[in-house]
């Protein structure tokens, strides 16, 4: 039985594969909305999931690859980025990222979000990613993240 990729998924497959990736994408029968729920699903350790959290820095939508294992301190982060950052509203991250909260990619997006990436993530030899829709993940590592996002690596705490 052949399951078809929900589009976003497939998207985002599109997107990876014109970035070099492999762009295979995992489709999970258990839910992998949180990254708690993903690391279970996938047997790794909750730090090697990437979370695709969108933020504003002051007024203009960003996106943060954060690891699992963290939480983003508003403030200290903010000021690494030199600017205010708040969390998006659910209605802006739908907006600028096509995708559901849950879901969200790193990739394959409607809009070009300025995208940073979390340090510690780098400890972990494969990461694991949402794909564009819940349940749907795709494995790389922190190098191929930094080049197919064109992201700027910092330190999140």
């Amino acid at each position: 039985m052949s399951r078809q990729l929900h589009r976003n998924a497939a998207h985002v497959a599109a997107t990876l594969i014109s970035r070099g990736h492999h762009g295979v994408i995992v489709t999970q029968s258990d839910s992998t909305r949180t990254a708690a729920d993903a690391a279970d699903a996938l047997g790794v350790g909750v730090g090697a999931i990437t979370k695709s959290l969108v933020f504003l820095l002051d007024d203009d939508p960003v996106l943060l690859l954060v690891s699992g294992a963290h939480e983003v301190d508003l403030e200290r982060t903010g000021k690494r980025l030199q600017g205010e950052l708040t969390r998006a509203p659910l209605d802006t991250v739908r907006e600028v990222t096509g995708q559901p909260i849950g879901g969200v990619a790193p990739v394959g997006h409607p809009t070009n979000l300025p995208t940073y990436i979390d340090n510690a993530l780098a400890d972990h030899p494969e990461l694991w990613a949402a794909a564009g829709h819940p349940n749907t993940v795709f494995r790389t590592t922190f190098s191929e993240l930094v080049r197919i996002t064109a992201g700027l690596a910092i330190d999140v705490d």
